[in-house]
Order: C-alpha cells, then structure tokens, then sequence
C-alpha cells in the first residue's frame, strides 16, 4: 500500500481522531492537523462543540495545527476548507476525514481535494458503529459527550466519559429510542481527550453545562483546558 502524508480534517471528536488513528496504523503520516472554526453553530459541514480545543490535541500529538475561520454560510464554507488546505497542498498527498454516512460532507470534501490534486482517505466510511466504539474502548480513547438533542440522552450525559458501562448503555438507548450510534444526525457530538496518539492528556479545567428544558438538548462548553503527562 502506497504511503501518504496526510492532513486531518479534524474537529477534536471521536470520529475524526478514530479515522487519524486508523490512517496511521495504516502506515501513513499526518503531516498537519485542519480545523475549521465556524460561526454557525448549525453549519451543514463542520463539527462546531469545543473547537478550539484542537489546538491542544494536536500538541498532544506533536502535529502542527492549521486553525482556518469561516462564517459557516452554506456552500461557501467550502472556499474556507479549500484556503486551509492550498497552503500545505505541495506538502501532503491527501486528506484524512472521519466521514462515516454522509454523502454531503464526503462528496463537497472530494471536490476541495480533487481541485487541489489530493487525494481522500475515508477509514470509517459505511462503517458499523458497534465495531468503531469496540476499537476506541480496546485501544484507551477517553470520549467525552458534549452535546445531546435526541429522545432518550438526557442533561445527565453530558461530561460523560463513555467507557465500558456508559457503552452498554448508549447502545441499549440508540436501539430504544431509534437513534444512531455513531450520533450521525447529530443526537450526540463528543470531544476526545485521549487517545493512543496524544503523548500527554486533555485535562478539562472549568466547564458551563449549558441547558434548553423546551427542547430537552443541551451542551457541555469547555472554558479552560490544559494539557497533563501520561503516567
């Protein structure tokens, strides 16, 4: 298999960090770590919880960090992705994305890359999310979730390290309450503060639950973060 310097597309989430994580078992190296930083907190493209906290993780990692802005506005935050990755296009081969259903992100991420001359590299695509949280459990990621809108995930899952019992229940509720597992349509979103890659840990400092009883969703806003040696 041929070897690639890859940027991530990375949000700090549990998707994205997974399909990096696979991306260099696979023997490729990843070069850079591309956020997108949106204003829509509804943006059709970009995970939007706590991305400020990449710059953290990717010191964790030893990976320099690309921190790219854009107003969210549909379709045109596209343009915003392509500036972020012109800059490095002559030092990478592709682009790691954590995209696992969603033909909209995957397709409008192609169309930037193939624009560019990159190639894309989609570990998790149309994979079983029962068999990605069986890899993270196995391999030491600590997920967080930060933010739930669907029927059966209550105020109480937020700042909840999902481990192996959190797990259980997640996935006894997705089949209850009939939503998916990998939190695709956005009923969760998390944050990932350690994983096999980081050399030191995300250690969460002060934090806002922020709560809408109308709507029964909520979020968890990370204030302060810092980083912590691994024993």
């Amino acid at each position: 298999m041929k070897q690639l310097r890859l940027a991530s597309l990375f949000s700090g989430a549990k998707d994205s960090t997974l399909a990096l994580y696979r991306a260099v078992k696979s023997g490729h190296s990843v070069r850079f770590i591309v956020t997108i930083v949106s204003e829509n907190p509804d943006s059709y493209m970009y995970h939007t919880p706590n991305t400020w906290l990449t710059t953290l993780q990717a010191e964790a990692m030893g990976v320099p960090a690309i921190i790219q802005k854009t107003k969210g506005i549909k379709e045109k935050e596209l343009l915003d992705l392509k500036k972020a990755l012109a800059v490095i296009s002559k030092d990478i081969d592709g682009v790691v994305v954590g995209a696992i259903e969603s033909r909209y992100q995957g397709d409008r991420v192609e169309k930037v890359c193939k624009e560019l001359g990159l190639e894309v590299v989609k570990p998790l695509w149309h994979d079983e999310p029962e068999g990605m949280w069986e890899e993270m459990l196995e391999a030491g990621f600590e997920v967080m979730i930060v933010s739930v809108a669907c029927e059966g995930l209550g105020k109480e899952w937020l700042g909840r390290i999902v481990d192996r019992k959190a797990y259980e229940e997640l996935k006894e509720k997705s089949m209850k309450n009939r939503f998916h597992l990998s939190g695709e349509g956005g009923e969760f979103e998390s944050l990932v503060l350690d994983c096999p890659m980081f050399r030191k840990k995300v250690v969460i400092s002060d934090r806002e639950i922020v709560w809408d009883s109308e709507t029964s969703s909520g979020s968890l806003v990370v204030k302060s973060a810092g980083l912590e040696k691994k024993p």
